[in-house]
């Protein structure tokens, strides 16, 4: 199939003025491309506590795949760029919930260290992949979360109290590992882990967005340090950051998050529950579906 970048490139040799304006055209649909998955991403953040990652990665894939960037380490620059993202709607998402005392504040000192910790060891795990093998990573493991969150009963649980000691530091580090290595905000992982720990959804979303503010801080300074080297890039990517789908989606994820906590909020434990499952199956399967064909 003939990507759009090839297309441009060959319609640039032949026509010139309908070209320009044709071209322009078309980067004005990717730009609100971006702006509708931000917009997305930062509904999804607030309401979710996911960071918004999982509809960025696959969006940020599909832009510029369809740009005609096909390298072996395409993937970990849309897997580097959502951490970027993450930074900032993670941070508002908190903030948000922490005014309605949603946050547990205790759970992000005790995990913190070994989340973070281990987001910088998943950054370096996901720059040695192939990007279609990070790719194969990324889509299992969401499907995985679905499943488990649209087919687990809301009364399933593992304990009654949450992880201490050896097993707080482990939960913890997996979460932030997988989920730097997926440039996720954790969410995927956390959530379902604190409410079969017995931890209230509500209360469980909104620590998640704490907790990916700390995976997605190191995983983007190390991804922003990593893979200078690596060539066919996106342009204006620094490391593996590409920094203008980081600014329009950044722009838009701030006016979003809001929306996403309020409705948190206003809906029921098992409606979150369901949105999430959804939400993830929704957004994977076609990437996964991609991956195996290729």
């Amino acid at each position: 199939m003939l990507s759009l970048r090839a297309f441009l490139d060959y319609a640039e040799t032949t026509r010139t003025e309908p070209l320009v304006s044709w071209k322009m055209a078309s980067l004005a649909l990717l730009v609100v491309l971006l702006v509708a998955s931000g917009a997305i991403a930062g509904v999804l953040s607030g309401l979710l506590g996911v960071g918004g990652g999982i509809v960025l990665v696959p969006a940020f894939y599909y832009v510029f795949s369809s740009l005609g960037y096909q390298s072996d380490h395409l993937m970990q620059v849309c897997v580097a760029t959502s951490t970027g993202t993450i930074i900032l709607t993670s941070l508002r998402a908190v903030l948000a919930h922490h005014k309605r005392g949603a946050v547990s504040l205790s759970l992000m000192r005790t995990w913190g260290p070994f989340i973070l910790m281990s987001a910088v060891l998943g950054v370096f795990a996901a720059a040695s992949l192939r990007s279609q093998q990070l790719q194969l990573v990324f889509s299992v493991l969401a499907m995985v979360a679905g499943l488990y969150m649209l087919m687990g009963k809301s009364d399933w649980h593992l304990s009654t109290q949450l992880p201490r000691g050896l097993y707080r530091g482990l939960y913890a580090s997996l979460i932030g590992f997988f989920s730097a290595l997926m440039g996720i905000g954790g969410g995927i992982f956390s959530v379902p882990l604190l409410t079969a720990h017995s931890l209230p959804p509500r209360k469980a979303v909104a620590t998640s967005s704490g907790f990916g503010l700390m995976i997605s801080l190191p995983a983007f300074v190390t991804f922003s340090l990593s893979g200078w080297q690596v060539a066919e890039k996106p342009p204006l990517t620094i490391g593996y950051v590409n920094f203008p789908a980081l600014t329009i989606v950044i722009a838009t994820t701030m006016l979003t998050v809001p929306i996403g906590v309020k409705i948190a909020h206003a809906l029921s434990p098992q409606k979150i529950r369901l949105i999430f499952a959804c939400t993830l199956l929704l957004l994977t399967s076609s990437m996964l579906g991609k991956t195996l064909i290729e």
